[in-house]
């Protein structure tokens, strides 16, 4: 099971102890999952489409405990040799309609029926906790997120503007850094940065799979972290290998073609020193000396010896 898989699995078994949590989140629901139909007698037919079993669950946990229904059915269809499926929770009665669609504001107080693809009514996400409810239900319904091991990407995918403008205020409301993006004909609200991934899991109340992605995420900055110093040292040593052999090469053109005895005591003593150890680094080679000279001190000799070599016309 993948790591969005997992936090879905755990918010399908959070089921809010208030009514109005309860409403905020099948408002939800209805809003990204939700399609009303009409057939050619006039009958009204209300559907709940999701691949997510999750969703399915949690839905008919709440119809049973808000609205005491338990008379709408679950219909299968599935595709690639029953890998995949979409699960259809159908309410045919019109009184079950109706009271559903009220109860989330769909239905206003004069009877006019509003688009389920709509901004939700700001009555049913008003207080914190109700605005936590619907954006878990947003998650469950349209949300999905990376493995936090490998990259941090958090997307919601809304049917219009309109939908994922709203969901990002929410989202912007407890400090996410939340932003919306075009992708063909959706909108899709999304969070790259790991901390605020983080507080995302912490606003939906997944609180286990929140301690499961603060461990992915530090045994990640920690490899990290072990790479970036391995890569640094590395690239030190290839430019101290790289440094010495140079030196080396232009301390024996000094040789061949100047001699030693034509320096001074101290580049004489460094040329010597070099020749012996050319794999020390410059502190070390500082040491070797007598008396002992810093790395300054070193740089600046081996800097002289490497001018006097490219001086010399062999």
């Amino acid at each position: 099971m993948s790591f969005s898989a997992e936090v879905k699995e755990e918010l399908g078994k959070h089921i809010s102890s208030s009514r109005h949590c309860q409403l905020a989140e099948m408002a939800a629901f209805l809003h990204f999952c939700g399609q009303i139909q009409k057939d050619a007698e006039g009958e009204i037919t209300l559907q709940l489409v999701t691949e997510n079993i999750a969703v399915v669950r949690k839905c008919f946990t709440i119809l049973n405990k808000t609205f005491n229904i338990d008379t709408a059915s679950l219909e299968k269809e599935c595709y690639d040799n029953h890998r995949n499926a979409v699960y259809s929770i159908v309410f045919r009665e019109e009184e079950q309609i109706m009271t559903l669609l009220q109860a989330v504001k769909l239905i206003d107080s004069n009877g006019v029926l509003h688009a389920m693809r709509d901004a939700v009514n700001p009555l049913i996400v008003k207080s914190p906790c109700c605005q936590r409810s619907f954006i878990r239900g947003a998650y469950l319904c349209c949300g999905s997120m990376s493995d936090p091991g490998k990259s941090y990407h958090l997307e919601l995918v809304c049917s219009n503007r309109i939908q994922a403008e709203q969901l990002r205020e929410l989202l912007v409301g407890f400090d996410l850094n939340a932003k919306i993006v075009s992708r063909k004909k959706y909108q899709v609200v999304y969070i790259k940065e790991g901390a605020n991934i983080s507080d995302f899991l912490n606003v939906c109340e997944a609180h286990i799979s929140l301690m499961n992605f603060e461990n992915l995420r530090i045994l990640k900055e920690v490899g990290n972290s072990i790479n970036r110093r391995v890569n640094c040292e590395t690239a030190n040593s290839q430019k101290t290998v790289s440094a010495s052999v140079k030196q080396v090469q232009g301390i024996h053109k000094i040789q061949k073609y100047y001699g030693f005895s034509n320096l001074s005591k101290a580049l004489r003593e460094m040329a010597e020193v070099r020749l012996e150890y050319p794999d020390a680094n410059l502190k070390e080679l500082g040491q070797y000396l007598d008396p002992p000279v810093g790395k300054s001190g070193v740089n600046h000799r081996l800097r002289k010896l490497s001018e006097i070599a490219e001086s010399i016309k062999p």
